[in-house]
């Protein structure tokens, strides 16, 4: 398990990432962009899982949210292509 998460989370009282570090789980911040917005998992090399949905309390019960789950092996292996190459480049 790899976090890119947005610049945002160096100024917040209690950060994302330094939970996400604290686990042992590698985490990037992504400078480039104002928000990174994108929100995608990808489970056990065949799953991709994505959608406006934030895996809050919030989320799930005050906003209109939206979670897409597609099993697929080529989708998930294009978005772990993807999810290198913009951890290699700082693009993400």
């Amino acid at each position: 398990m790899e976090a890119i998460l947005d610049k945002s989370q160096r100024s917040v009282k209690y950060i994302s990432a330094s939970f996400l570090a604290n686990s042992g789980i590698p985490t990037f911040i992504d400078a480039r962009h104002a928000i990174a917005h994108k929100k995608i998992r990808v489970i056990d090399q065949s799953t991709v899982i994505t959608g406006s949905f934030n895996f809050t309390r919030a989320a799930e019960e005050k906003n209109a949210e939206n979670l897409v789950i597609i099993k697929s092996k080529e989708l998930a292996g294009i978005y772990i292509v993807l999810i290198g190459w913009r951890l290699r480049e700082g693009m993400w």
